[in-house]
């Protein structure tokens, strides 16, 4: 515990569906919900109109609509968050040189590190001016919390909630803590909560009184020490500016339980690139492979592979999957897919490419031979949650959005897939249907910038806004329009207007 509060915590508010807002005006003072659009979607954030509702993250999408019917329902844009979230953490760096992260949206740090406060006035005017600079640079509000240890910062940008900030004086913290949910403290979740309750206990007033002895005899020593520790608001944590990664990975639920052996396979397959991606993106190779199944009955099973060294080499993490997809008995159907990389190094093991080249060795091989199998496995995936790049897997069209909402769309713009091929004298197949995610973002030839509203019957609806317009107008095209293409998202903050204006 330090005498002055100098660690600062700070909690972008509602940060995707915040980000959402500056993007779209139309929809600002909305509700707006972001995550998963499918059958089986989760909300990742709802912002606080929606909140209102009773939404929150972590809900399923079915059930957020049935709360909240006229809201937005939007797909991740996760490159445009993570545009954002390297300003904000820009502007923390700028404070001190100990920063660290724990999310895109969240982050400590240590201002006596960075000689920009050392007491309780200094400390506040920090923060307030931290608050003003990240409006200033995404239009957007945070929460900040100050405090002497890692634990009270938290526990004050949550209570400063939203667009507040909140600074626990040393010397305060029993007495500010003694009245709150012993669900406010780190590490009591929804069983150890339950299991406090039936002891009496609710709140860390009670907690604190209950004593160190009590609390091990309830729920252990590591536990109970602990629990103890933080009712009394002691906490030693250091900010730490760096934290190794322990594991890289990715998944995948799907909207229909997936049943085809060779569509399961083109899945796993599609999951190992994405992994590696994220891998190289992170600077790391791993050393064991793992694959995760979850299936219809929502058993899970995980499997892995421990490889002779690090490799950050597709061919060989997609060829690993597909030994441990071969040990996996999918019948019945799976539900998730997913695949990691876990023993993770700064470096790669050379010799590993050698598997890597006999893959393609093979792989060319097969596709001399003319290998049917091949046209199989690019079939269309069936639809996922959330692709990492912000846009849904493809899936089938539902209908448009309520008052100022979008509607639940299919996946990215674009194909969904290829045209199975043809015999001789066959009558060529009609182009697949593009699909268009809800708040995906598109450019039109002649009305410039937008975001998809909804799609649905060969239709989708376009409203034509950007950050810092008016709300825009809403035009409906055919989903195969060849004058209306996906876009990149635009900055939230310092955009020039240049698209053509809907004069209509």
């Amino acid at each position: 515990m330090r005498a002055a509060p100098t660690i600062l915590h700070l909690d972008m508010d509602a940060f995707y569906a915040s980000v959402e807002q500056a993007s779209k005006p139309s929809l600002r003072g909305k509700a707006v919900i972001v995550g998963g659009l499918g059958p089986r979607g989760v909300v990742a954030t709802a912002s606080y109109e929606a909140r209102r509702f009773g939404v929150h993250s972590a809900m399923p999408t079915a059930q957020a609509r049935r709360l909240c019917p006229n809201g937005a329902y939007l797909i991740p844009r996760f490159r445009l968050y993570q545009a954002v979230s390297e300003v904000v953490m820009g502007l923390l760096r700028e404070l001190s040189p100990l920063v660290e992260p724990l999310s895109l949206d969240e982050a400590f740090v240590d201002l006596e590190a960075g000689g920009t406060a050392f007491d309780a006035q200094s400390a506040r005017e920090t923060g307030e001016r931290l608050r003003a600079d990240i409006r200033a640079v995404t239009g957007l509000s945070g929460s900040v919390g100050l405090a002497g240890s890692k634990m009270l910062a938290k526990v004050a940008s949550e209570e400063a909630k939203p667009a507040g900030l909140l600074l626990i004086e040393p010397g305060t913290e029993r007495e500010l803590l003694a009245p709150m949910s012993v669900r406010t403290l780190p590490g009591v979740g929804p069983v150890t909560g339950e299991h406090l309750r039936r002891a009496g206990i609710t709140t860390v007033g009670e907690l604190a009184e209950a004593g160190e002895d009590e609390l091990v005899r309830m729920v252990g020593r590591s536990h109970g020490v602990g629990l103890y520790r933080m009712a009394l608001g002691l906490d030693d944590r250091p900010v730490v500016a760096e934290r190794d990664a322990k594991s890289v990975s990715v998944e995948d639920t799907f909207d229909v339980d997936l049943h085809d052996r060779v569509r399961i396979r083109t899945e796993v397959q599609r999951l190992a690139d994405r992994c590696v991606q994220r891998l190289r993106g992170s600077g790391h190779s791993g050393r064991t492979i793992v694959l995760k199944v979850r299936r219809y009955d929502f058993s899970t099973l995980t499997r892995s592979e421990t490889l002779r060294g690090p490799t950050d080499d597709p061919a060989v993490v997609r060829e690993a999957a597909a030994r441990l997809l071969e040990a996996v008995d999918t019948t019945g159907g799976v539900r998730l897919l997913g695949v990691g990389v876990t023993g993770l190094a700064d470096y790669t093991q050379e010799d590993l490419f050698a598997q890597s080249m006999a893959a393609e060795e093979a792989a060319a091989e097969a596709a001399a031979a003319g290998t049917a199998a091949g046209a199989d496995a690019e079939g269309v995936a069936v639809p996922g949650e959330v692709e990492p790049d912000g846009a849904a897997r493809a899936s089938e069209p539902s209908g448009s959005a309520g008052a100022g909402g979008a509607g639940g769309a299919g996946g990215a713009g674009g194909p969904a897939g290829g045209v199975e091929a043809q015999g001789p004298g066959a009558e060529p197949e009609a182009a697949p249907e593009r699909r268009w995610a809800a708040g995906s973002d598109v450019l039109h030839a002649a009305y410039g910038p937008g975001w998809v509203q909804g799609s649905g019957v060969g239709r989708v609806t376009v409203r034509f806004e950007q950050p810092g317009s008016p709300p825009g107008r809403v035009r409906t095209f055919r989903v195969d329009d060849p004058e209306l293409q996906p876009s990149d998202p635009l900055p939230l903050v310092g955009l020039e207007q240049t698209g053509p204006e809907d004069t209509a």
